[in-house]
This record gives C-alpha cells, sequence and structure tokens, in this order.
C-alpha cells in the first residue's frame, strides 16, 4: 500500500471527481453527453416499434396548407371541424397542440361595426342587418361554442421574460390542476415560469380542460422528458398529455405520490397518480416532476391525418372514430419540429402524443429522486475498490478485473431498465472504470520513461540536447499536433552560392557547406532556436516552439546578427584553404504561424507554415538589394525593442498586396558605436526627404552619407532612385512604397 500510496491517492481523486458529478455537486459536460448518448441508445434498443391506434394526430400539413390558405385559419372553420369531428366521426377527445391567443379578425365584423359607429350610423337598414349578421361573423364565439361540452383540451405554454424587461402575458390560463401552498414544506424543484400564452377568454372557458405543451429541452437541445407539472405564480399546471388522458378517462383526480407520505423534509414526489374508474394509473417523475418520454419509434409511430382531409370528410370513419385526437403541425414553416433522442426532426405534436400512449400503457421509466443515492453508493464502491485493487495487479490482472467491472456494471444496469422499468446513469460509472484503469496503466510507463523517450527522438534532430531535456522535465508543455502561434522565423542563405559552387570540386563543395553551415547552426542552438530545414545553402530556423518562449523575437534578431560576426570569424579560414570569401542574408519575421508536424502518410516534418514564413524568406531575398547581412520585419522591431534599427525602406515584397516598413538592426542598444548613430540619423533625415519628394534636398544628404561610407550599398540605392523619380514622378499620391518584382 504504501508503495502504491501516490498511485491510490490519483485514483481517489478520480473517484472524489465522479461523485461529486454524480451527487450534482458541478456537472461535467463529457460525463453529461455520455450519459444522455447511453440513454438514448438503450432506449432506441429497446422501442416497441409499434403503433399506438387509440392515438390520431390531425396534421396541419403541407397539404392543408395548401387546400385550405396559411395558419392560422379563421376560427369558423375550426368550429366546422369541430362539428366534423364529434358529430360525424365521433372522436373521443381532441386535443390542441396550438395556442389560441389572438382574436379572429378575418370576418371583417369590426370593419363593419366600425361603419355602424361612423358613416352609416343613421342608416336604419345598415344596422339592422349588421345585427342579423352578427352573430354569423363572431368567429371566436362561433368556436368556442362547439368546442363547449365537449371533450376539447386546448393547449398554452408558458415562457421566461428576458431579463430586465417587462412580463409579457397573453390570453387567460386555466384553472390550476393543484393551487398554490398545496406542495409547502417539500422541496421539490418544480421548473418554475414567470409568462405565459394561453387562449382567449371565451375559448378558455368553453374548453373541457387546458394543458401546457413546454417540454424540457436538454444541454444538447434534445426532448427526453416532459414536464408533468410546471409552477407559475405558486400553482401548478398539468401538461397537455395528461390534461388528454384526463379527458379521455372521464376527469380523474391527480393525486400527488411520495415515497414516504409522512415524511415533508424529503421532497420524494416520485409519481402522480390518475384516480380512475377503470384503474388508476401512476406516472413515475422525477426530481424537477418531469417525466421522460416513452418514444414508441421514429417519427410516423402514429396515424397521422391531413387535416384538410378530416375536415371535409375525405378520412374513414374508423380512422377516426372512439380515438383521442390530437391537433398539430408537421410544416416545416410553423416551427414545431425538435430534435429527439429517434430523429433530429420530429414533430412537437407527436411527443405529446408518445406521452399520452406511455400514460395509458403505463410504460413511462422511472427516474425518481432516490436514484441519485443509488448512483453515488454504486460509484464509491466500485471507485474505492478498483482504486486499492488495481495498482496491486499485474496488468492482466488488471485488465480482467476491469473489464469484470464494467461488464457487471452493464448487466445490471439493462436488468433494471428492463425489468425494473427504472432509468440509472451509466456513463459515470463506466468512464471511471475506464480512467481508472487508463490511469493505473500509463502513470509508470506512459508519463515517465516513454515521455522522455519520444521528446528525445522526436525532437534531437530539431533542437540541441539541452533543449531536449528541458521539454523532458515540462512535457506538458509540448505537443506535436498541429496548432497556431506568435513565432519567429529566419531565413538565411548564401549570396552567389551558384557561382561558387560552379568553380568547386564537389568533395571540396560538401566540405564548405559544413564548414560554415555547422557555426551558424550551433548559434542558432545556443538561442535556443530550432532548426527547420537546410534547403542547399539555405538554412530555416524558428524561436517559439516546441517550447514556448516569451523573448523569441529577441533571440532570434540576436542570433542572426551573431550569425554574420561568425561568418566574417571564418573568412581567413575559407582563405587558407583556396574557398572564396563566404557572405549570407538573414531576413527575420514575427508573426502568428501554424507549427507542428505536417506532411503526408508517406513523410512527416515538425515545420511551420504561414503568411509571416513567407515574409521572412523576402526579407532575405531582398538584403542583398539593400547591401545590408540582417533584415526584420516591422513586428519583429516592435517585439523587439532591446535593439537599435535602421528603417530602410516600406516595400510590398512579390506575393503580398500589404506594404511593409523593413529594418536593419545594428546592435544592442548602448552598444551601438556613437559614429554608427550619427549616420542613421542622416538616413533617417535623408528617407524623410525622399518620401516627401524633395528630391534635391534627398540627393545633397544622400552625397553626404556616401561621402562617410562610400562602400555602403544603401545609399547609391537611393542616389539611383531619387535620380529616376526626378525624370519619373511617382505621383502626388505616392504613398513611399518601393514594389519589388521578383522574390
Amino acid at each position: 500500500m504504501k508503495k502504491h500510496a501516490l498511485l491510490i491517492a490519483l485514483g481517489m481523486s478520480l473517484v472524489l471527481l465522479f461523485l461529486g458529478d454524480a451527487a450534482k455537486f458541478y456537472r461535467l459536460g463529457f460525463v453529461q453527453f455520455v450519459d444522455a448518448k447511453l440513454y438514448d441508445y438503450r432506449l432506441i434498443l429497446t422501442m416497441p416499434r409499434t403503433a399506438d391506434e387509440r392515438i390520431v394526430i390531425l396534421d396541419i400539413d403541407e397539404k392543408s396548407l395548401k387546400e385550405e390558405g396559411r395558419w392560422p385559419w379563421s376560427r369558423d372553420k375550426l368550429a366546422t371541424l369541430m362539428d366534423e369531428l364529434f358529430d360525424h366521426y365521433g372522436v373521443a377527445v381532441v386535443g390542441f397542440d396550438v395556442v389560441f391567443a389572438e382574436k379572429d379578425t378575418s370576418s371583417g365584423l369590426h370593419v363593419l361595426q366600425d361603419l355602424g359607429r361612423n358613416q352609416l350610423k343613421g342608416v336604419p337598414q345598415f344596422q339592422s342587418a349588421l345585427a342579423q349578421i352578427q352573430p354569423r361573423l363572431e368567429y371566436d364565439m362561433l368556436f368556442a361554442d362547439k368546442i363547449r361540452n365537449r371533450n376539447v383540451v386546448l393547449g398554452y405554454f408558458f415562457t421566461n421574460s428576458e431579463r430586465g424587461a417587462e412580463k409579457s402575458n397573453a390570453g387567460v390560463l386555466p384553472e390550476s390542476v393543484f393551487p398554490a401552498g398545496t406542495f409547502k414544506g417539500r422541496p421539490i424543484a418544480f421548473i418554475q415560469w414567470d409568462s405565459y400564452g394561453a387562449n382567449l377568454l371565451e375559448l378558455q372557458g368553453s374548453a373541457a380542460l387546458a394543458g401546457h405543451f413546454n417540454p424540457v429541452i436538454d444541454f444538447d437541445g434534445v426532448v427526453r422528458r416532459v414536464p408533468m407539472l410546471l409552477e407559475y405564480d405558486g400553482a401548478y399546471y398539468e401538461s397537455l398529455s395528461v390534461a388528454v388522458v384526463r379527458a379521455a378517462l372521464g376527469m380523474p383526480k391527480l393525486v400527488p405520490g411520495y415515497a414516504t407520505a409522512k415524511n415533508k423534509n424529503y421532497g420524494g414526489l416520485e409519481w402522480l397518480t390518475l384516480e380512475s374508474a377503470q384503474g388508476d394509473l401512476h406516472i413515475p417523475v422525477d426530481d424537477k416532476v418531469s417525466a421522460l418520454v416513452p418514444y414508441r419509434g421514429a417519427s410516423g409511430s402514429f396515424r397521422y391525418v391531413s387535416l384538410t382531409d378530416a375536415l371535409h370528410g375525405r378520412t374513414p370513419l374508423a380512422d377516426m372514430q372512439n380515438k383521442i385526437v390530437l391537433v398539430g403541425t408537421t410544416a416545416a414553416g410553423l416551427m414545431d419540429l425538435r430534435s429527439t433522442p429517434v430523429g433530429e426532426i420530429y414533430p412537437g405534436v407527436e411527443i405529446h402524443a408518445n406521452m399520452i400512449s406511455g400514460i395509458l400503457n403505463q410504460n413511462i421509466k422511472q427516474n425518481p429522486p432516490y436514484v441519485l443515492g443509488a448512483n453515488v453508493s454504486l460509484l464509491l464502491v466500485i471507485g474505492v475498490a478498483l482504486s486499492l485493487l488495481l495498482p496491486m495487479l499485474s496488468a492482466i490482472r488488471a485488465t480482467l478485473l476491469s473489464a469484470g467491472i464494467l461488464l457487471l456494471v452493464i448487466v445490471v444496469n439493462g436488468v433494471v431498465w428492463h425489468f425494473g422499468n427504472l432509468v440509472m446513469p451509466l456513463a459515470g460509472s463506466l468512464i471511471m472504470v475506464l480512467m481508472l484503469f487508463a490511469l493505473n496503466m500509463t502513470y509508470g510507463y506512459f508519463t515517465e520513461t516513454r515521455t522522455k523517450r519520444q521528446l528525445a527522438g522526436l525532437f534531437g534532430q530539431y533542437v540541441p540536447s539541452e533543449l531536449v531535456d528541458e521539454m523532458s522535465k515540462n512535457p506538458e508543455q509540448v505537443s506535436m499536433e498541429g496548432e497556431s502561434r506568435e513565432m519567429t522565423i529566419l531565413f538565411s542563405d548564401v549570396r552567389g552560392f551558384t557561382t561558387i559552387s560552379e568553380g568547386l570540386e564537389p568533395k571540396d563543395l560538401s566540405l564548405l557547406m559544413n564548414e560554415f553551415l555547422t557555426p551558424l547552426s550551433r548559434v542558432i542552438y545556443s538561442h535556443r532556436g530550432t532548426i527547420d530545414k537546410y534547403m542547399g545553402d539555405c538554412i530555416m530556423a524558428f524561436w517559439g516552439a516546441p517550447l514556448p518562449d516569451t523573448r523569441h523575437a529577441y533571440q532570434a534578431v540576436l542570433s542572426g546578427l551573431e550569425m554574420q560576426r561568425k561568418l566574417s570569424d571564418l573568412q581567413p579560414h575559407f582563405k587558407e584553404r583556396g574557398w572564396p570569401e563566404i557572405h549570407i542574408g538573414v531576413g527575420i519575421n514575427t508573426g502568428r504561424v501554424s507549427v507542428g508536424n505536417m506532411g503526408s502518410e508517406v513523410r512527416v516534418a515538425y515545420t511551420v507554415m504561414g503568411d509571416a514564413v513567407n515574409l521572412a524568406s523576402r526579407l532575405e531575398g531582398i538584403t542583398k538589394e539593400y547591401g545590408v547581412g540582417v533584415l526584420v520585419g516591422e513586428h519583429t522591431r516592435e517585439e523587439a525593442p532591446e535593439f537599435l534599427y535602421r528603417e530602410l525602406d516600406l516595400v510590398r515584397v512579390k506575393g503580398k498586396d500589404k506594404p511593409v516598413a523593413i529594418f536593419e538592426p545594428l546592435g544592442l542598444v548602448g552598444e551601438v558605436e556613437q559614429a554608427t548613430l550619427d549616420e542613421v540619423k542622416l538616413f533617417q533625415q535623408a528617407l524623410r526627404l525622399y518620401r516627401k519628394q524633395e528630391w534635391d534636398r534627398a540627393e545633397l544628404q544622400l552625397y553626404n552619407l556616401m561621402k562617410i561610407a562610400p562602400e555602403s550599398k544603401l545609399y547609391k540605392v537611393y542616389a539611383e532612385r531619387v535620380a529616376h523619380y526626378r525624370n519619373e514622378s511617382p505621383g502626388e499620391n505616392w504613398d513611399g512604397v518601393f514594389v519589388f518584382k521578383t522574390k
């Protein structure tokens, strides 16, 4: 035990993490997601996939909209529908999965009444005619009369107002199924709302019952539950499915059921009971008084009848007689499509049909509050046992034990699901067992020995050994996968290398390459740089990966300057061996790039890609145009302010539309000679005159500079430009940018 104390402690910590999630002190997103998906898979595997012939969905479908016009239809048409359904078809119940919150003005009665009060006020014939036809044009009252004394259940919805906004209610709510104070003293977590959209007073007063059609939308947007009771303003309102079943069974009383009826300190509302003469029906509910939807199958598990066919008597009598009819819609434009475990696009009305079927068949899965305690106990027993046993066992025995517990958990969960009709969480226990097993299997090998060997093998060819050692100590900072980082890139290339190579034998050329590439690479290594690749005589390197480096720009500029000094020190040695002088150009740029393993299935390399890389290469290419050894981009200058820079130009390089400012680093601030500082100051003055197109004054300043440094190519380049622009003006709107046509 003492030998494995750290591993056991890690295992126990993992167990505590899952216990906190199971007890709902917090939620682990990945556990919640997996548990939801495992519930969906169990549901799909055990669905009956049969139709419930007692329930018919009267569909406001595309066919109905095409024949009858856009929804909502005039209420006189719905009044006709009621006569058709009850008198012709003899349906048992009609439930509406729609709400009638606004008055129907489609008859034009309000226009006629306005005329009667104004322009035609004194016309007796008009007033008499209006009084005669008014009852036939009051469509809302007409519809209300047709649903009165019939088994009609209206639907409505609750909502929450925007924060800070006034509550906006429409219509009137039905009488609550449980008045305020019914559950006083019981800590039951009812879902609460602060506003609603309900039906017109005359309609609500005529209906037998009404129920809300709010589903519970889970974290992933899927509807798995429907609240059987919702709380509004202290009172409690039943769902549409419960109201329809009550209407179908002759209005039975709804009674709450508690696990321990005498103990009010235990919330324990585990079911609702419909006390019917045909026998009591129990509706199991969870801690939020919601019931799991017992989906029978994919969309279309109930008989669908086009509403327009029913309205015009085109539906066979047997399809509707004595049926529970739900009026809803599958038309996409009416926006009552939901995401469910059995389909991403599922009609909302069919969710209520499934709930009604489940209540009548008594096959709704139970998820009572005590499941939480059972799940915590199960996780505690399994977690503690594995945390103590796995470190003691060999790899094979640990594998067998973990696999056995996984199988046992799955079997027990399946038995409880099938025979006990009970939903127990599954993801937490499965993931915890797998993570405890993975922790024990990888603890010694992967996190210690293997990581160090991998880092040494992967990065030894790119970075110095001391950096590999540092990465081994902090492997969590290192990744081979592609990622975006702020980095600095360096390119160096030998000037005139083609001419040099043509004048040497292959063996001498190879020796020369080694003689200058090796010391230059060591300079890069000494400043924590990573060699990306050698491209003939060119070196590509970067800073800021694989280990983060906040001073990547500083290290790169320091390397570029030191590379020039190192190469200068090598010139006497090259001369002794009869080799030509070697001069290099160095381009450095800083920016956000992609870094990581890139390539193909055949070959990959740890490298960088991006616009900043391309610009670094372009800067190296134009060093020879100005006769300087090192060029850096503007972002590099900003990130490495420790150096003194001379601004050289504002250019547009090939492949880029946006001009960039380029600078020559001259050395660390405080280490540059005064003569150089004076020369830089004079050149900046010349550059300002040049950009202002004051050619004569700029030319004079450049001639003075050429006297100070006759060997400088930079001043000659600008003198030639001045001479050119004096004859061919760049125009008044010239921005001072010089465009390079080649790489």
